[in-house]
């Protein structure tokens, strides 16, 4: 009796239930932390590729390189995932003309199918499930982060050639979630376009890209020349070559550079992949096309011939 009165004079006996409260607390969200772990791993076992599409700066036309490079190669006849990880600026289902599509719940409780743009090409993100586009997201880290791993567990992807992750500019929390989820990613691709602040930044991400082991498949040089359709002749407006001269700086791969063109604006704001529009700038479509190609060859190849020292 004075034993258990001494403890309770002393707060022994509150502190140590409390104790055994909060460890069990800890190892409750450690499992289930395990468990969405496992799930993600499972999910993420059935693809074969994942590719994260990155840039040091917005403004470059990452979005708009990540939709067209999922949809060229779902036109090739692969099976392409492509993940809308900008939770603040959402602007996949805009590119692709899915604004109005929700994603179906599926028979596995809290599962969601992700939308069907073609037979061969699924798309996942948050603009589906916000109730009108001008709904803001107004999250911290840990809930962005939540919403990436969601979409990565609880989207049924199914058999995958490709997951194409778009991701938010600059090196923050939704990158560092989608590397470290992922794992086992097989490139980064970073956007730049050719002048001096765009390229600062897009040494940032190559660096980043370093820093968690993930490859980069090579820097794509954005709205580089503008070429008049009435005269001929070609403006540099962003300057041109810096994106090939930092890829050498860097000894990352140079993937190509695509030009300025008006068709590209158009596609993005009508819902249509520039890659459907034959009408386009032969010289634009036809460098993308090559950019495509390099992806596959780089991401395909053996593994060892990826590494590179920082």
């Amino acid at each position: 009796m004075k034993t258990e009165e001494t403890k309770r004079e002393r707060g022994e006996g509150e502190v140590g239930e409390a104790g055994k409260a909060g460890k069990a607390g800890k190892a409750g969200k450690a499992g289930k932390a395990g468990e969405e772990e496992d799930l993600v791993d499972a999910r993420m076992g059935k693809v074969k590729h994942k590719i994260m599409v990155m840039s040091g700066k917005g403004g470059v036309g990452k979005t708009t390189v990540a939709a067209n490079l999922a949809f060229a190669l779902a036109m090739r006849g692969l099976d392409v995932g492509l993940m809308d990880a900008d939770i603040h600026g959402p602007d996949i289902p805009k590119i692709l003309g899915i604004e109005e599509q929700r994603p179906e719940v599926s028979e596995e409780a809290g599962k969601m199918r992700p939308i069907l743009v073609t037979p061969r090409l699924k798309a996942m993100s948050i603009g589906f499930l916000l109730p009108d586009t001008d709904s803001p997201i107004i999250w911290r880290g840990p809930m962005k982060m939540n919403a990436i791993r969601q979409f990565l567990s609880d989207v049924e992807w199914g058999e995958l050639d490709y997951l194409v992750v778009d991701l938010p500019p600059g090196t923050g929390d939704e990158p560092l979630s989608v590397a470290q989820l992922l794992k086992n990613v097989d490139g980064a691709i970073i956007v730049t376009t050719p002048q001096d602040l765009a390229l600062l930044d897009s040494r940032k991400a190559v660096n980043f890209a370093g820093v968690l082991k993930v490859p980069v498949v090579g820097i794509i040089e954005n709205m580089s020349g503008f070429v008049c359709p009435h005269c001929g002749k070609e403006t540099r407006i962003f300057k041109y070559g810096g994106g090939e001269r930092a890829a050498a700086e860097l000894g990352v791969p140079f993937l190509g550079r695509v030009p300025l063109d008006s068709k590209m604006v158009e596609a993005a704001d009508s819902g249509t992949p520039f890659v459907l529009q034959r009408e386009a700038e032969a010289t634009a479509r036809e460098a993308f096309e090559q950019i495509v190609e390099k992806v596959r060859a780089f991401v395909e190849a053996d593994p060892k011939l990826k590494q590179r020292e920082f």
